[in-house]
């Protein structure tokens, strides 16, 4: 008997007929019949979804046109007025006046003082008040209202306001000769378009050394006016000088915020719930006593507090806040100082129909206004510094004050 093989036995396949698909080619077949199929279904499917996304979208792109239109409809409208203050450090013109101590500024003078400075001057200062108006205008220039110090007449102001990036603004002046020894004057000036004057007056600070002789100084300028048919009164300062150290002379800035009380007093009598803007180069701080202790000012605060007298009425310094963050309008011995301010009424915090409210406030420090070499550098640009001519600006920055109200 013969052995079974342990190999795999051959095993004789049938032919397929060549008209009769196999196993395979008919997977292959359907696979491809399948994949058509789905391909059309697909792509009706996602036809039907884009005309029905079309149709959505054009109506999310109504209802967003239509809300964009509401929107714009409800969008708030403001009018906003900007306030200003500059120390000009000397501007004097170049002619010698016999009552007042300006030798120095003029032509034959210690400074050299030239009608060609002077020009110079006048078209650096113009150059910043120019910017010192509305940052969102792109039409008007220069500030609504602007508060000045050390000026030495009305004539200089005069060829400061009539300079041509001023011209236009037909800017006014309010100025009076004050007794001070050198010869600076606090002044206003204004946009007759913005502020209507009424009335000003210009009151004197008298003051006495230790001999009981009189110190001569700058007077304190009250101007009331209406800003848009709203009336305000504006209070124009530039307190006595540090000279002679801080505490020697602190005696007279207290009594410099003393007579500006004795004003706030006056005003209020005419008027209880008058809006009040005192500012000026005050030759203190915001936290020193004449504004502490004297004026009573108290930073801006998030929400004011009732008192049980409800005639008195608190005085806010928006520029604590500043000063507590080491922001300076100038500079001495490398500590920088806040001493151009602007102090508040506390109704300008109370949000009214058609009537303007505090905003903000802002030291204008433009990198053009820093000096940018030597032993002064990161200090003001000034015209003068240690008895040399720089070109500069002032010895201080400006400030600004922003106040706004809703427009229909």
């Amino acid at each position: 008997m013969r052995k079974q093989s342990h190999e795999n036995p051959h095993i004789p396949t049938k032919k397929t007929p060549n008209n009769i698909l196999g196993t395979k080619s008919f997977k292959a077949f359907y696979l491809k019949i399948f994949g058509l199929t789905t391909i059309l279904l697909i792509s009706g499917c996602n036809a039907r979804a884009q005309i029905k996304q079309e149709k959505n979208g054009l109506k999310l792109t109504r209802q967003q046109e239509s809300k964009e239109k509401q929107s714009l409809k409800d969008q708030k409208k403001f009018s906003l007025k900007t306030i200003a203050f500059y120390n000009l450090e000397n501007l004097f013109d170049t002619i010698d006046h016999p009552d007042t101590f300006d030798e120095d500024r003029t032509p034959e003078g210690k400074d050299r003082w030239t009608q060609k400075k002077f020009n110079h001057k006048i078209g650096q200062l113009a150059w910043v008040i120019e910017r010192l108006g509305n940052p969102m205008s792109t039409t008007q220039k220069g500030p609504d209202i602007l508060g000045v110090c050390e000026v030495e007449n009305q004539a200089v102001l005069e060829f400061l306001i009539g300079h041509p990036l001023l011209r236009s603004e037909n800017y006014q002046i309010i100025h009076k000769d004050a007794p001070d020894k050198r010869g600076i004057d606090v002044a206003l000036i204004y946009k007759p378009t913005s502020f209507i004057v009424d009335s000003f007056n210009s009151h004197s600070l008298y003051l006495y050394d230790r001999l009981q002789r009189r110190k001569f100084t700058r007077d304190q300028l009250v101007v009331m006016g209406y800003l848009d048919g709203a009336p305000l009164w504006l209070i124009v300062n530039h307190w006595p000088s540090r000279s002679g150290g801080t505490q020697r002379s602190s005696p007279f800035r207290i009594k410099a915020a003393l007579l500006n009380l004795k004003i706030i007093d006056s005003i209020r009598r005419i008027n209880p719930n008058a809006k009040i803007i005192g500012m000026g180069d005050f030759n203190d701080g915001p936290t020193d006593p004449s504004f502490k202790k004297v004026l009573q000012t108290i930073p801006t605060p998030t929400k004011l507090k009732k008192t049980p007298d409800s005639s008195y009425h608190k005085l806010i310094n928006p520029m604590e806040p500043l000063f507590k963050k080491g922001i300076g309008s100038l500079a001495y011995r490398d500590q920088w100082n806040l001493f151009d301010q602007f102090y508040l009424s506390d109704n300008w915090l109370n949000e009214a129909e058609n009537d303007y409210t505090f905003k903000k406030v802002a030291v204008f420090n433009h990198p053009r206004l820093i000096t940018k070499t030597g032993r002064y550098k990161g200090y003001p640009f000034r015209s003068y510094s240690a008895g040399q001519y720089q070109g500069g600006f002032s010895d201080h920055f400006p400030v600004q004050l922003f106040i706004a109200k809703e427009i229909n």
